[in-house]
């Protein structure tokens, strides 16, 4: 991976760029010098020292060394690099000017040639009905108006256009407990249900399901996304995760943390029920509903 493209760059990430430019600078090494220490090319310490790539831990560990920094510059350095692999959005701030962010999670999808979603409290986004969806974002956001509501929900089923595009892989994994949820009267969930196994029956979606009975392979505390995005026209794709908090919204881009989610990713799919298991506990949860009726 040729390092980490950002159009945008974090507060992290510009701290770092601008801290690595004026090490170089104070070392008296041009670009071109910094980038036969380092290993990489020139081109890429410039996008570097502007903020348009978030340098790999090894290339900065290597820029600190080429300077002879000090060890509290080597931390500092540590640190915001760091800081900058995983993104904080806090939600009382992004959600400040605006009633979604529904667009923002659509451009990083649109980005995928494939996404993994892991939920185990809740029916990921793309799979909801529009009243599931509705309601959801009723409890997320209690004071919204009407309005709000309605752009948000017509926003959720516009990206859900994207699982009919063949040329995109989409996998999920559920928990008994996310199908479970109710956010409003059995007749809602039943819906629910029917619509997720319908989704199933797409050749580019895959639904694992994971019921109460099985035996735990690992734990997971929260649901968690990852998009393997798209090759660019240096060849270097890239991989993220996202993971919803109360407080915020978290993107991690890291290789190692990225390896831990996919290590999960994999435990959890292998234990996974799918095809006519996967139907056959969805049946029974519907069956259980219509009792209630």
């Amino acid at each position: 991976m040729d390092g980490t493209e950002r159009t945008t760059p974090s507060v992290s990430q510009q701290r770092l760029a601008v801290e690595l430019r004026r090490l170089r600078d104070l070392a008296g090494l041009s670009g071109r010098e910094m980038a036969h220490r380092i290993g990489i090319s020139q081109s890429k310490v410039s996008r570097i020292e502007s903020g348009l790539t978030l340098p790999t831990v090894p290339e900065v560990t290597a820029w600190w060394t080429a300077v002879n920094a000090s060890a509290e510059t080597a931390a500092l350095l540590e640190s915001l690099t760091e800081a900058a692999f995983t993104e904080v959005h806090r939600w009382s701030r992004i959600l400040r000017d605006r009633p979604h962010l529904q667009g923002d999670i659509q451009e990083v999808e649109s980005r995928s040639h494939r996404i993994m979603v892991f939920q185990n409290a809740i029916v990921p986004g793309l799979l909801q009905t529009a009243e599931y969806s509705r309601r959801v974002f009723a409890f997320f956001s209690p004071d919204g108006t009407g309005a709000d509501l309605a752009a948000a929900v017509a926003g959720r089923l516009e990206r859900q256009i994207a699982l009919f595009d063949q040329n995109r892989r989409f996998d999920f994994l559920l928990t008994e407990a996310s199908l479970r949820w109710r956010p409003g009267p059995a007749r809602l969930l039943l819906a629910q249900l029917d619509r997720i196994a319908s989704l199933s029956t797409l050749d580019n979606v895959t639904i694992g399901l994971l019921p109460h009975t099985m035996e735990a392979v690992t734990y997971v505390t929260h649901g968690f996304a990852l998009f393997d995005l798209r090759e660019d026209s240096r060849g270097g794709g890239e991989a993220i995760a996202m993971v919803e908090t109360v407080h915020a919204n978290l993107t991690v881009s890291d290789p190692e943390s990225i390896s831990r989610y996919r290590r999960r990713w994999r435990l959890l799919k292998e234990a996974a029920l799918y095809d006519d298991d996967a139907h056959l506990l969805l049946d029974t949860l519907a069956a259980e509903l219509r009792e209630e009726e």
